[in-house]
């Protein structure tokens, strides 16, 4: 069994650190590195903080919605990113409050 360990973590490692880089690309600069929206565009654009419980509570598929098609000032980014790039990240802000 400790060889199937060493075989999916890389994997999700690896997953792990290409939605941190599409995050750190796309959505730092108005969310913040922590999701916080404390940056300056964020504070300007009031973006929303991504660790908070009413961004937590809404489901995948309605984070998946507002990445995609975009939300308010957010833009859409449906056609810059592939929805498992887009699955991905919505995997990504589900972890930002516990960091």
């Amino acid at each position: 069994s400790m060889g199937l360990v060493t075989l999916t973590l890389p994997g999700f490692v690896r997953a792990q650190d290409d939605a941190e880089k599409i995050y750190k690309t796309n959505c730092v600069l108005c969310h913040a590195p922590d999701g916080s929206g404390s940056s300056p565009s964020g504070k300007a654009l009031k973006a929303q903080d991504l660790r908070s419980d009413v961004v937590q509570k809404k489901s995948d598929a309605e984070l998946t919605a507002s990445i995609t098609t975009g939300k308010g000032k957010m833009p859409t980014f449906g056609k810059k990113l592939k929805p498992d790039q887009i699955a991905q990240l919505v995997a990504y802000i589900r972890t930002l409050p516990k960091k």
